[in-house]
């Protein structure tokens, strides 16, 4: 091996024989024989003297290296028998067609709701009052019986609202009066139901007050008496309820827009607060009112009154009925409470009750119900009081027994028909 000094340069040996002249090898570089370094010129360098500086060695520059040729992987080889399946995934319009399907359908329980709803709540503000009569009663019949009442109360109304309507300033101090008494049976089987009348000059005998027009055991004793009333003569358990005041006729009326009334005659009633011409026309809350009210400008007298008045009673079921009245959610709210704006029911009168009320007087407009008047032998019976209606008994009482069997009535039994029966002819 070449021997090396310390500045790692190469000792250059002796020039072999023949080697140029003027290379002279002794005077270029000198051993020395002590120990020190070779040093150019000749003699030795001390230990202790500091080695030569030595120049800095140029750094390398980097080296750019090209990137690796990506490695490709050979395919896994197949896998025999059957792969997991593949996942199907809807396209995105029938996503969007069962989106669509969903809002529709939670719209329309939301509707159905609402529609629902807006009776409920109405009736859960109508006004209650006793009417279940003491002491004995008569059995549970055929079907249901239900008493409707339409009386002059003014109970919540202003002394505004009395003048526009013409209903004068009775009070409830004064005792109320039934305008209207009216029996509606809905029979379990077949037949038709039927709406009976029950003039209100009747003279019956009342319970505890002896005999007297049938208006005055509401007088005396509210719903409770007219209903044992009623119960004793007829021989029908009444199974719930259902009285309208003025106000709630008017503001029913107005609440639909009106309603559709063919009148049969001139009326012009000052006590009714009327003056109406013959003929099919529109009548507002207060016409309406009126006219179901009026008695002297009838030739009929309660008898006409009583007809009017189940005229009108399937006039306003038949518009409240109507489409643009239920199918829209900003008529059916006003509508329903409108119509218990004015109504009092019985204690266990439920809201199916009243449904087959209603749904019985829109019957009549169909001839799917029947409109009567109890049979009747005179309209001016004298009495110790007064003037009065006396029922044709023996046919009343065949009528009342055969809803409480339950025969079927399909045509108006003879007599009951507005025209009295027996002696009058």
């Amino acid at each position: 091996m070449t021997p090396q000094n310390d500045d790692a340069r190469p000792i250059p040996r002796r020039p072999p024989s023949g080697a140029p002249a003027h290379i002279e090898w002794d005077d270029a570089w000198t051993v020395d024989t002590r120990g020190g370094r070779p040093r150019p010129g000749g003699g030795a360098t001390p230990d202790h003297e500091p080695s030569p500086a030595r120049p800095p060695l140029p750094r390398r520059p980097p080296v750019s290296r090209p990137d690796p040729p990506p490695v490709s992987r050979p395919d896994p080889p197949p896998v025999s028998g059957p792969g997991p399946p593949p996942v199907s995934r809807p396209p995105v319009r029938r996503r969007r067609r069962r989106l669509v399907i969903l809002a529709v359908v939670l719209a329309l329980l939301a509707y159905l709701g609402f529609e629902l709803y807006a009776p409920i709540d109405a009736w859960n503000g109508v006004r209650r009052v006793a009417d279940a009569p003491a002491g004995p009663r008569p059995a549970q019949g055929d079907g249901h019986t239900y008493l409707l009442v339409g009386s002059d109360s003014r109970v919540g109304m202003t002394t505004q609202q009395e003048q526009r309507l013409g209903t004068g300033g009775t009070n409830v101090a004064q005792g109320a009066r039934t305008d209207s008494i009216i029996l509606v049976h809905i029979p379990s089987g077949s037949g038709k139901a039927v709406m009976i009348s029950v003039p209100r000059d009747s003279y019956v005998p009342i319970p505890g007050h002896g005999k007297n027009k049938i208006n005055a055991s509401f007088a005396i004793g509210g719903p409770m008496l007219l209903i044992a009333t009623l119960e004793q003569t007829t021989g029908l358990r009444i199974d719930g309820y259902l009285e309208i005041g003025f106000g709630g006729f008017a503001a029913l009326v107005d609440s639909v827009g009106g309603v559709d009334i063919c009148v049969p005659f001139n009326m012009n009633d000052p006590k009714a607060n009327i003056n109406l011409k013959k003929g099919c026309q529109v009548l507002n809350g207060p016409n309406a009112l009126g006219y179901v009210r009026a008695r002297y400008s009838d030739p009929r007298g309660d008898i006409g009154r009583e007809e009017r008045q189940r005229q009108f009673l399937s006039a306003i079921m038949k518009k409240m009925a109507t489409p643009a009245t239920v199918l829209l959610p900003w008529t059916w709210w006003p509508t329903t409470h409108a119509a218990v704006a004015g109504v009092t029911v019985g204690q266990e009168t439920s809201l199916s009750d009243a449904y087959r009320i209603v749904q019985t007087m829109r019957s009549l407009s169909s001839g799917k119900a029947l409109s009567l008047v109890v049979p009747l032998a005179s309209i001016s019976y004298q009495t110790p009081d007064g003037d009065a209606v006396k029922w044709d008994t023996a046919r009343a009482l065949a009528l009342f027994r055969m809803l409480n069997d339950g025969t079927p009535i399909d045509v108006p039994p003879a007599g009951t028909n507005g025209v009295p029966s027996g002696r009058i002819g």
